[in-house]
């Protein structure tokens, strides 16, 4: 072959092999087009709508808005529990290299900042999760907000917000019932890991109840959060909000109680500066008008949050304001028991009208046992021993009949027992008898058995027995109504739906004549001018009456009574100062009880005047009575006993008593020691 030939063999050849690679290379550069074509008219055809979405999502967060707490309302719906605006300063690390100190040097130039906050905000600043708002300062002025909101911009991390805060407008009035709410601790956190608002439980405007209502309905106070819209920049930080697309939230339930705030707040009044308690309850349906525990605290102090000498010395103060003493605080009854054994020993078979001298003393057992008038009474029935709180008639009395018949009577009235009000925090005290001696002594065999220098102390409500305000209250209120054993209710009402008393209980295991007999007593001993009670008693409202029961119950044995009352006495050991009541005594609504712990003066003294005022104010709030009240009456000739079947009849126009002072003080129920038995309770 020539050489001519050859070469255009070999060109041709060569163009072959250049044609094969070029249709190789474009068949790729054709299949890539192809597919970045069908992937971009994916993009913009079929998935233009999410990524829409998402690029919105870049551009705008939802941020969780908590929502208002529920009001709590008294029975006339004023509010006892509210929320107001709230300025809050927030700051969260928005970048992995946040400068907390920097930050706080900033911060501290706009609003104040102590040392002892700023390493507290340090710490927990450092601990949070990243862009997890930590609250820097609540309740801001006006002019603070100003300040942080013109220099937000040039402060990375830093917020300024309105939100809500829960307000106590009645301060202190309330707060043992109504409780409080707190920040949501570690603890909390731990009890409600199960909880669903797990993302409102770290919020940091959000509060919890703590005690009382706030911490019983916490979730029915509690609400549905929602959320605001707000756009924010690459960093997270907030440009502008939405509020077009805001999920509003769910405000918490409304909550009504049986409460009276005017009764509520007149029974903290007359408290002054005792320690103790008040209940007002109405006989006719068992709403609790009144719940008092004195003192009190300030509860708007705890949703700020207390710093730690305030908590200390509210929890070291000797009269313990943190107590509530209407529900947990129990003490002896002393002689407001005194009705209770004389309904045992009605119920015994015991006949009223035998008679028991009291001469000061009676020796029994080896001891001799004290009556409070060292003169003695002279002769006593059950209505005069009742009326002139005789100790040596309920001291025989009861050993008659025994502390079995004594508890059960108890129990009958509510001692013993709690009761379903709604909140927690009762204590049920003790009612003892002789099986209780057996289990609280099975250790030791020798003390098992009840030793019958123990019943006396009963007798008089003292002894082992305990009970709280509230038990006294619900006995009142048994005894004036009569006809049926009430409970209780606090709670009326949760978001517009009515709540029913507690369970159901049978009806009082004493006749209506042994009752009537009973109340009998208790009226002379408000209105008979020989009654324990006759001075501080009279209510001032035409002929609307008060019955009731003066006690003073002792909180150890003295050998003179200058330990235990008096200015110079110490607090601790001063007595206890006890008064129970019921009115109108003919048609009987209201009833009341006040407890003054270590008042020292006697029931009568410390506890008959503050029953007075408290019972007024109910009374003057019911149209009906104000309507009796408001109608022209005859003045009676002299004045009033109750006599025992329940009636009313004038003193004697020449008995030598009549308008004598009533006594000095309210009797004494000495705390009397049993046998000198090792281990026997005094």
């Amino acid at each position: 072959m020539s050489e001519p030939s050859i070469f255009f063999s070999e060109v041709n050849e060569r163009q072959g092999v250049f044609h094969r690679r070029a249709f190789l290379m474009g068949g790729l550069a054709g299949a890539g087009l192809l597919a970045l074509g069908g992937r971009l008219a994916q993009l913009q055809l079929v998935e233009a709508q999410r990524y829409q979405k998402l690029s919105a999502g870049n551009q705008f967060n939802y941020r969780l808005m908590p929502p208002p707490r529920g009001l709590i309302l008294d029975r006339n719906g004023v509010a006892l529990a509210s929320n107001r605006p709230n300025f809050r300063l927030m700051v969260s690390k928005d970048t992995k290299d946040f400068d907390v100190e920097a930050t706080l040097d900033d911060l501290a130039l706009l609003v104040p900042i102590d040392g002892s906050r700023r390493a507290r905000l340090t710490k927990d600043i450092a601990r949070a999760p990243r862009k997890a708002p930590v609250a820097v300062m609540e309740d801001m002025t006006w002019e603070e907000f100003s300040r942080v909101n013109i220099r937000a911009p040039e402060l990375p991390g830093v917020t300024a917000d309105m939100g809500e805060v829960r307000v106590y407008p009645f301060g202190g009035a309330f707060a043992h019932v109504i409780g409080y709410v707190a920040k949501v601790s570690d603890r909390d956190l731990e009890k409600a890991k199960n909880d669903p608002d797990q993302d409102l439980l770290h919020h940091p405007g959000f509060r919890i109840g703590k005690q009382g209502v706030e911490k019983a309905l916490d979730h029915e106070l509690r609400g549905r959060p929602g959320a605001t819209k707000a756009e924010v920049d690459a960093q997270g930080r907030t440009v502008r909000l939405d509020p077009e697309g805001d999920i509003p939230a769910t405000p918490g339930k409304e909550v009504r109680l049986t409460l009276d705030a005017d009764i509520q707040n007149r029974a903290l009044e007359v408290m002054g500066d005792e320690s103790g308690a008040i209940v007002v309850m109405d006989i006719r349906n068992g709403d609790l008008l009144a719940m008092v525990s004195a003192p009190s605290f300030d509860a708007n102090r705890f949703v700020k949050g207390l710093s730690g000498p305030e908590y200390k010395a509210l929890a070291e103060y000797e009269r313990k304001p943190l107590l509530d003493k209407a529900l947990s605080g129990t003490f002896p009854p002393g002689s407001t028991f005194k009705p209770t054994v004389a309904l045992a020993a009605l119920t015994a078979g015991i006949d009223p009208e035998i008679r028991i001298n009291c001469g000061g003393s009676w020796y029994y057992g080896g001891r001799s046992w004290r009556c409070w008038e060292k003169r003695g009474h002279g002769s006593q029935n059950m209505h005069e021993a009742i009326k002139n709180s005789c100790d040596v008639y309920f001291y025989q009395t009861s050993l008659k009949i025994g502390p079995d018949a004594i508890a059960n009577a108890a129990r009958a009235m509510g001692f013993g027992e709690t009761f379903d009000i709604g909140i927690p925090g009762q204590k049920k005290g003790l009612v003892p008898d002789r099986a209780w001696k057996k289990r609280a002594f099975k250790k030791n065999p020798g003390n098992q058995i009840w030793f019958p220098g123990e019943t006396p102390s009963y007798g008089i409500g003292q002894g082992a027995l305990s009970v709280n305000a509230l038990q006294l209250a619900v006995m009142t209120s048994r005894l004036a109504n009569g006809q049926k054993a009430l409970n209780p209710r606090l709670i009326k009402s949760v978001g517009g739906i009515e709540q029913p008393s507690g369970a159901a209980v049978p009806d009082l295991p004493f006749s209506q004549e042994h009752l009537n007999y009973v109340r009998g007593g208790m009226a002379a001993v408000a209105n008979d001018v020989r009654g324990t009670a006759y001075r501080q008693s009279q209510l001032g409202l035409g002929d609307v009456q008060m019955a009731g029961k003066t006690g003073t119950a002792q909180v150890r044995s003295y050998d003179g009574v200058a330990n235990r009352k008096g200015s110079g006495a110490v607090w601790r050991l001063k007595d206890h100062n006890l008064f129970v009541a019921f009115a109108p005594y003919d048609e009987p609504r209201y009833a009341v009880v006040v407890i003054v712990e270590h008042g020292g003066l006697g029931g009568a003294t410390a506890g008959a005047p503050r029953a007075r005022e408290v019972m007024r104010v109910a009374l003057l709030k019911d149209p009906e009575i104000r309507a009796r009240i408001e109608r022209p009456m005859p003045l009676p000739d002299a004045p009033v006993e109750a006599t025992p079947d329940g009636s009313v009849e004038g003193a004697a126009p020449d008995d030598p008593t009549v308008g004598a002072p009533p006594p000095a003080s309210d009797p004494v129920t000495p705390t009397v020691p049993a046998p000198s038995v090792p281990g026997a309770p005094r």
